[in-house]
């Protein structure tokens, strides 16, 4: 279950205009600090962005289901989204909620280390091609803080 700090910040990023990402960005950041904090783990970078992911879209954020990958992974992405749409929200289940955090525990933490989030955002980089990243460092430069 998603603390309310990341669903706060999420809430003010969709009032601002901000995109879907930038909103589900918050669950990912979320979903490291706990994998550091050893609540649990992930095998690997992909795998703790994609939970991530997918709390974003149970929290109601609406992010699309991604493109280019298997059935069963937009099945899923299309699932958390529409759970993520309906208004009533139940607990989970005590005994499942447990299993699942037992089974996570168990997983290596070395997938939020700087060095991993680094290997990853460099080789997701790679595959989009050079105008893609030129501009999205030039949006990157119109949209930073002046502190």
């Amino acid at each position: 279950m998603p603390e309310k700090n990341p669903r706060k910040r999420a809430r003010k990023a969709a009032r601002k205009g901000k995109a879907p990402s930038t909103q589900a960005s918050e669950f990912v950041r979320e979903e490291m600090e706990h994998i550091r904090e050893g609540k649990h783990g992930a095998r690997s970078t992909k795998q703790a962005i994609a939970i991530g992911l997918s709390k974003a879209r149970r929290a109601g954020v609406k992010l699309r289901p991604p493109k280019g990958k298997s059935v069963a992974t937009r099945a899923k992405a299309v699932s958390d989204y529409r759970k993520g749409q309906m208004s009533p929200r139940h607990t989970p289940s005590a005994t499942r909620s447990r299993a699942i955090s037992g089974v996570l525990k168990r997983e290596s933490h070395e997938a939020a280390s700087p060095a991993a989030l680094s290997r990853q955002a460099s080789s997701a980089a790679r595959s989009r091609g050079a105008t893609a990243r030129s501009r999205a460092a030039k949006q990157a430069v119109r949209t930073r803080r002046a502190d």
